[in-house]
């Protein structure tokens, strides 16, 4: 009896070790709304091989762009859920769920890069303790170029705005709507080309990436640089996911995501003015604001500023506060 068990342990052990580096390996899947052109992306595909890199192979990423595997909406419930271990979302589109995610769709709260930079900062511990809550792990930020308008016809002042087909992406561009007396459509970026080429969207807040993604140009002629708000995409993992990593794989994947985000900045501005410039050589007139028309929005900016805070609490004001208090001197 030994002797048949001796080749049977031996085979069985030979088994196991062949096994060994399919079953170290993991793949996970990253879920994501835009198009695989976009800079988001680009950015993420850069981090999957960075990750992969840093791991040794241990840790693969695959990048579904466009939407591919779930709608933009769908990406944080399905993440939270385990059905994708990571996602990139856009933070102001789940402001119904908690105001906090909306800070940075406050038109005119911060409208720069540095802004931007600085709010971020300021949100940044109460966005980790509120998706820590919900079983899920920030990762890294990008911010988009910052917001103008685009419209079928030129327009001098909101009055002109009124009654307008106007598409929403996120709760804040709904009150936009709201606020201005438009009627808003709620259409996410895959979905964008379509909905310009039937007639359901007139006119927008977005930004010039989007705007050239979506190849607005065809039909739509004006963009006014109102420069509104910097929206960012935020990289969210499974806590779950994250905490079944090894300690190395954890510490590569935190590595490749601080320069994910240190990266995607740089590119998100860069590429700003590259997409203004692209659009105008498609025939689209790229506009500086009337002033009646930036008095008007900044009045839209105060009042959900005051909505926002009312909605977000004491988490809200933490923000505001640190936000302003971190402002240069010069600005105070």
């Amino acid at each position: 009896m030994q002797r048949r068990a001796v080749p049977f342990l031996a085979l069985a052990l030979a088994g196991v070790l062949s096994a060994a580096p399919s079953a170290a390996q993991v793949r996970w899947d990253l879920a994501a709304a835009y198009p695989a052109s976009n800079f988001h992306t680009e950015n993420l595909v850069q981090f999957a091989k960075d990750v992969e890199a840093g791991t040794g192979g241990k840790l693969r990423i695959t990048v579904h762009a466009n939407a591919s595997l779930f709608k933009a909406n769908e990406i944080k419930r399905a993440v939270q859920g385990g059905q994708a271990p990571a996602g990139e979302i856009l933070l102001p589109n789940f402001e119904n769920e908690n105001a906090v995610f909306g800070a940075d769709g406050i038109p005119f709260l911060a409208t720069s890069y540095a802004e931007s930079r600085r709010l971020y900062e300021a949100q940044k511990p109460v966005l980790e303790r509120l998706l820590g809550a919900q079983g899920l792990r920030l990762l890294y930020t990008v911010a988009w170029p910052p917001q103008g308008i685009y419209s079928k016809k030129e327009i001098a002042s909101v009055a002109d705005l009124r009654g307008i087909k106007w598409r929403a992406y996120s709760p804040a561009t709904a009150k936009i709507a709201e606020l201005i007396g438009a009627q808003p459509v709620t259409i996410q970026a895959a979905e964008l080309s379509q909905a310009m080429a039937t007639g359901a969207v007139e006119s927008m807040m977005t930004s010039g990436s989007t705007g050239y993604d979506s190849k607005l140009y065809e039909s739509i002629k004006y963009f006014y640089d109102t420069q509104a708000w910097l929206p960012k995409n935020a990289v969210i993992v499974s806590r779950k996911a994250f905490d079944a990593l090894d300690k190395p794989a954890q510490d590569a994947l935190l590595k490749a995501a601080a320069e994910a985000e240190a990266r995607g900045w740089k590119l998100s501005a860069d590429k700003n003015e590259w997409y203004k410039k692209a659009l105008a050589d498609k025939g689209m007139k790229i506009l500086p604001p009337p002033a009646k028309l930036t008095a008007d929005l900044r009045q839209v900016g105060d009042v959900m500023l005051a909505d926002w805070l009312r909605k977000a609490g004491p988490d809200g004001e933490a923000i505001i506060a640190a936000y302003r208090k971190s402002a240069p001197a010069a600005a105070k």
